[in-house]
Parts: structure tokens; C-alpha cells; sequence
């Protein structure tokens, strides 16, 4: 796994939806091939503030000649990504990745089910477009559930209908698709799956994550999660980000969400 600092320059950065923004960044081939799960670290080269980077999610991927091309899909949510925002096409960066541990996959699995929150479905859709292009699992066999708060928190989709046939949009005021918390849409549905031919890859806000560990514990499904925890370093030293996990003897123990995630076995992941 690749630690290093690149310098990157911005192909575009454009709003795609009321404080969401999707942006291009062109890196030297160095950077190499992010996995579906990873992140980034992002900084302004040559400014002192804000002085930590940004984790953010790599939404997709594109190897040129000379250089790779990532996405990152992200939310304006503090004076980091406001800053950002503004920035125009040519703004150099520094991005410190690709970190993290990435989803793992179960090529067995028969059917592949992604839950995603919000701005979660930029890892999912990374790992969709690698199950689908890369791997070649059959896009009718891939179901993807994405709720938000409001149609205007919808973001992916033009993505997401080139990959998967079965598309599942639930929103909390009813003005995109249902009206329905995305983990109850799921629940509404559980009985389509079986959990031995079943790989479930989620990632979305705190509480959804705690609903869905309900919902999936009594019927032992294969589930990993992408957690969504403030960084400061982004490699664990700082262990701001850690998180309570059940060993394997149950025993309660805390993990660094950047170096030891952000995917974990959601039945592992204490959440009281």
C-alpha cells in the first residue's frame, strides 16, 4: 500500500448537486491503483490552512499514458472541503494516499447487495465499477440500495445506471423514489437474498450502520462496512479515529478507522 505524497493538478471540480462536488485530479503513475474501500488524504499545495488534509473517498479511477486520473466525490461539511470547493481547473494539490484497507471480495458470492448513505456511495460505486469492469460479475446479479435525505442529496446515479441493472433510490421526505430510510427499504427486501450466496458492501452515517447491524445479525450475512470517522493523520498516528471492535474472542478492542479500515466486518463493530 502506497503512503506517499503526490502533487496533483485539478482537471475540474464542478457542483453536481446543491454542495456536492465531484473533482478530477490528474497524478503521476506512481500513484497507482486505488482499491475499492481506499482514501485519500487531501491537502492545497502551498497553503498553510487548513493545515491537516481531508479524508476523501476515491470515487473512480483512470490509468493514461504517463498518469492516473481519480475522482473524489465529497460534501462541502467545514472550512476544509468550502476551501475545496473553490478551487478551479490547473489548482495543485497534495494527495497522500492511496490509504486504507480496501472491501474485500467474494468472487463465489452470487449475488453482490451495496447500502449506501448519502455521500457512501462513493466507495460503493468504486467497487461496483471493479466487480463489473474488472472482475466481469454480471451486472443483473448486483443490487444497489441509496437513500438520502432529499432528492437535491442524490448524487452518482449517471454512474450507477452503467453498472448495475437494479437501482434502488429511497429518500427521507419522499422527493426522490420512496419515501423510506434506506435500511428499511433493504429490510423490506432481505428475503430475495440468500446469505450463503450473498456479499452485502455498505457504507452511509453512523445510524444507518447501527439499523443495519440489526436488521443482518439474526440472519449471518456476509456484510463489510466503510466507516465514516473524522482523520487527522490519515496512517494511525495519531489514533484519532479509533473505533471499539469485537475481537475474535469477543473481547472489546479499539482500531484505527484509517490504517486498520475504513472496512470492517459490520458484525464486529461495536456501536453503543
Amino acid at each position: 500500500m502506497a503512503k506517499d505524497i503526490y502533487i496533483g493538478e485539478i482537471l475540474k471540480n464542478e457542483e453536481i448537486q446543491l454542495d456536492y462536488f465531484l473533482m478530477k485530479v490528474s497524478l503521476p503513475a506512481a500513484f497507482g491503483q486505488p482499491l475499492p474501500g481506499q482514501f485519500v488524504m487531501v491537502r492545497i499545495a502551498g497553503l498553510a490552512e487548513p493545515f491537516l488534509g481531508r479524508p476523501v473517498s476515491v470515487y473512480s479511477y483512470r490509468l493514461r499514458k504517463s498518469s492516473v486520473e481519480i475522482e473524489l466525490l465529497y460534501r462541502i461539511a467545514g472550512r476544509g472541503t468550502q476551501i475545496l470547493a473553490g478551487l478551479i481547473s490547473g489548482s495543485q494539490l497534495e494527495i497522500h494516499g492511496p490509504l486504507g484497507l480496501s472491501y474485500t471480495i467474494f468472487p463465489e458470492k452470487e449475488n453482490a447487495v451495496f447500502i449506501a448513505g448519502g455521500i457512501g456511495v462513493a466507495p460503493l460505486s468504486l467497487l461496483a465499477e471493479h466487480l463489473c469492469k474488472t472482475l466481469c460479475f454480471p451486472s443483473g446479479q448486483m443490487t444497489f440500495y441509496l437513500g438520502a435525505q432529499t432528492s437535491s442529496a442524490v448524487v452518482g446515479l449517471d454512474k450507477l445506471s452503467e453498472l448495475c441493472y437494479n437501482i434502488n433510490i429511497c429518500t427521507d421526505d419522499g422527493s426522490l423514489g420512496r419515501k423510506s430510510l434506506v435500511t428499511t427499504m433493504f429490510q423490506k427486501d432481505i428475503k430475495k437474498y440468500d446469505p450463503v450466496n450473498t456479499a452485502i458492501y455498505a457504507c452511509g452515517p453512523r445510524g444507518m450502520m447501527k439499523a443495519l447491524a440489526g436488521i443482518l445479525k439474526p440472519a449471518q450475512f456476509c456484510c463489510q462496512v466503510s466507516l465514516e470517522e473524522k482523520m487527522a493523520c490519515g496512517t494511525g498516528a495519531c489514533m484519532g479515529c479509533a473505533v471499539a471492535i469485537k475481537d475474535g474472542e469477543g473481547n472489546i478492542a479499539y482500531r484505527r478507522v484509517c490504517a486498520d479500515g475504513p472496512v470492517f466486518n459490520l458484525a464486529e463493530v461495536v456501536w453503543e
